[in-house]
């Protein structure tokens, strides 16, 4: 899969782009500022129905416009998908495949696998606890639209759940009858969701593990350790045991909406015993290793996006990693640098099978 054709009005400060890219690899240099990270956001966009970095559309919008348009023509399965997304201040947003507009916009979810890596991402470790689960999320919700069915139902029910727990501390009045029922949907979408997140860690420890060797060409042990509260308890009996502690707290403290991930090396916290190289290895081979899955699980070669990824790495892991994207186990690659020279020499010029790309105050050349 790869996208042929990107047309981008008034995203954030690119007020115009129309591209052609190469299927292969698409190199975008340029001062930091200049809107290469907003060009590979769009991107996502189109993938996600949502930026990679702002939740609010509003937020995406440029500055001297009061809308965007993200349009990309691609190329699946041997058929061509144009998808198309439009957000106004004064209208609901709309997004399309091939013209036909989405009732819901999950249901595009995992048609156009995308895997991007971006020195925010830096936030899976040394943030909370939700960004390691929204990261496991987003992974399975590309393969398994069941998995995005039933978390969809889960985070309604929770906030429903919640919102009697408040109510009850603020009136004094408890309905047993209505949280019994929000305990059982709960306990149900809550043990399913558990299942799948534990499978997917299991099968991807591997895989992750293989490319940091592959990148660090050191002798260093790494390790993902999946924490829930189902792991060793029945959902519903937690849910029933913890009761007076929720009523008086007014929020649901039990459950797979507080699962977590732990991230180690040589059986230490990533967090506190990792340097900065480490961690910069870390979250790339767990991209990749997101990346490999994907592509066995949907037989589909994911977009791959490098956003600045070579700043602050030493040559060696730069030459690892280049070799790595270099050979026939991925397919379209986008890459970011502010340093020209840098992707000059990235580039396999033998192959021919790239496009290089100027960036300059939201303009491209």
């Amino acid at each position: 899969m790869h996208i042929k054709l990107l047309k981008i009005l008034n995203f954030k400060n690119l007020e115009e782009v129309n591209l052609e890219l190469s299927d292969k690899l698409n190199c975008f240099t340029g001062k930091n500022g200049a809107g290469k990270t907003n060009l590979l956001d769009a991107i996502f966009y189109l993938s996600f129905t949502k930026s990679y970095f702002n939740n609010s559309d509003s937020f995406n919008v440029n500055t001297n416009s009061n809308f965007f348009l993200i349009q990309g023509e691609y190329f699946r399965n041997e058929k061509t998908e144009k998808i198309h997304c439009g957000f106004s201040s004064e209208k609901k947003k709309v997004f399309k495949r091939n013209d036909k507009a989405y009732k819901k916009f999950s249901e595009h979810i995992g048609l156009l696998p995308i895997v991007m890596i971006s020195p925010g991402d830096s936030i899976l470790i040394l943030g909370v606890s939700e960004e390691r689960r929204k990261y496991i999320d987003s992974v399975i919700s590309q393969y398994d639209k069941e998995y995005l069915y039933f978390l969809i139902k889960y985070n309604k029910i929770i906030k429903q759940r919640n919102r009697l727990l408040k109510n009850f501390t603020q009136s004094g009045y408890f309905d047993k009858d209505t949280i019994s029922i929000y305990n059982n949907q709960l306990a149900e979408y809550g043990s399913l969701i558990f299942e799948k997140r534990n499978d997917f860690i299991l099968k991807l420890k591997p895989i992750f593990s293989k490319y940091y060797e592959l990148i660090s060409k050191k002798n260093e042990t790494v390790d993902l350790t999946y924490k829930s509260h189902l792991k060793n308890d029945v959902f519903l009996q937690l849910l029933e045991q913890n009761i007076e502690r929720d009523k008086v707290l007014g929020y649901t403290t039990k459950g797979i909406h507080r699962d977590d991930l732990d991230f180690a090396i040589n059986n230490f916290s990533l967090r506190k015993a990792g340097s900065q190289g480490q961690q910069k290895t870390f979250l790339i081979a767990l991209k990749f290793a997101q990346y490999e899955f994907i592509k066995e699980i949907s037989k589909i070669s994911p977009l791959l996006l490098l956003d600045d990824i070579f700043d602050k790495f030493d040559a060696e892991r730069v030459e690892e990693i280049i070799k790595l994207t270099s050979n026939n186990n991925f397919g379209q690659i986008f890459i970011t640098d502010t340093n020209p020279e840098r992707v000059e020499k990235v580039i396999d010029k033998d192959k021919g099978e790239f496009k290089l790309f100027n960036v300059e105050k939201g303009k491209i050349i």
